[in-house]
């Protein structure tokens, strides 16, 4: 077997740079360009080190785990303790992650590159196998990229998510549980009260207003149908419109509903909204029906009603 240390050298520099760039992007770290070039030229000297005397102690778990401590000092730099932590621990996990990757595309292809002691190398004779070359040369920036993908896939559900709660608004003798989204960019306020509304889909309000009075509102303008709605309606006297201008579009109308009540169960508590309007839409809120309604941000600043352990 025949190696070639400067290719192998450049090879595990090029992947050390692109593991410390995963470790910055899990834990949202600003780092400058020419850190994690060092950082990278300090992980890739490892390879000249193998073929020195001190060899058995760089490859030893002890030396090893020096070795990464130096790393991550050298790129991310030391604030606190519990910093350095994470930096180093993420750092491991964008290892494990990455080098199972390639273990893993690696067994199941069957290349002629190698993994020995931490350092990326590939077995040839004479000039090399262009086959394992190209694994290697592509198949760990691809497994890089997948798993960025799916790391900014899971942080995008996992916000979604963590801003989804269940409501439950009160209106006279109805009791309505709904869905809801925490929208920031909802700053929707009734201009003369500065009461925060929050838009629920029509079908959550159908057994509140009736089908014949939802039926107009789904066909006419909020303005029209406020003014063909029956004034013998049960809730008419709960109706506000409200103006409103949308992204693009001129002043509008927004048909509301004033609840009595509005509980928002979040994670860790459920908090009564001080007060609130709930805004009609007569379009769907979520194409795939996972929520009913859009919460104002400023309903969460009510007074937490119970804490849910």
């Amino acid at each position: 077997m025949e190696i070639y240390l400067d290719a192998i050298w450049l090879l595990n520099f090029c992947f050390d740079l692109l593991l410390l760039m995963m470790t910055a992007f899990i834990l949202k770290r600003r780092v400058k360009k020419r850190r994690f070039i060092l950082g990278a030229l300090v992980a890739s000297s490892i390879v000249l080190f193998m073929f020195t005397p001190v060899s058995p102690y760089v490859l030893h778990p002890a030396g090893k785990l020096s070795f990464s401590v130096v790393i991550v000092l050298v790129t991310f730099g030391f604030k606190r303790f519990r910093f350095f932590l994470q930096n180093l621990f993420s750092f491991y996990f964008a290892t494990f992650l990455m080098g199972g990757g390639i273990i893993g595309a690696h067994s199941l292809l069957e290349t002629d590159s190698i993994m020995e002691n931490g350092v990326f190398m590939t077995n040839w004779s004479g000039f090399g196998d262009p086959v394992s070359w190209l694994f290697v040369g592509a198949g760990f920036p691809a497994v890089w990229l997948f798993s960025k993908k799916r790391f900014e896939d899971a942080e995008a559900k996992k916000i979604q998510y963590e801003e989804r709660v269940r409501l439950q608004a009160d209106l006279g003798e109805h009791t309505l549980h709904m869905n809801g989204l925490i929208d920031s960019g909802n700053q929707l306020y009734d201009p003369i009260s500065k009461t925060p509304v929050m838009i629920v889909n029509i079908e959550k309000l159908k057994s509140v207003l009736g089908e014949e009075a939802s039926g107009v509102m789904m066909e006419k303008s909020p303005l029209d149908a406020i003014g063909l709605l029956d004034d013998a309606l049960p809730y008419i006297g709960r109706l506000r419109l409200i103006p409103y201008r949308g992204v693009g579009h001129q002043h509008q109308f927004l048909l509301c509903l004033k609840p009595d009540h509005v509980l928002i169960y979040t994670a860790t508590e459920i908090i009564e909204a001080p007060k609130c309007l709930i805004g009609i839409s007569t379009s769907p809120l979520s194409a795939d029906g996972e929520f009913d309604a859009i919460v104002h941000p400023k309903m969460l600043s009510g007074n937490p009603v119970k804490h849910v352990s």
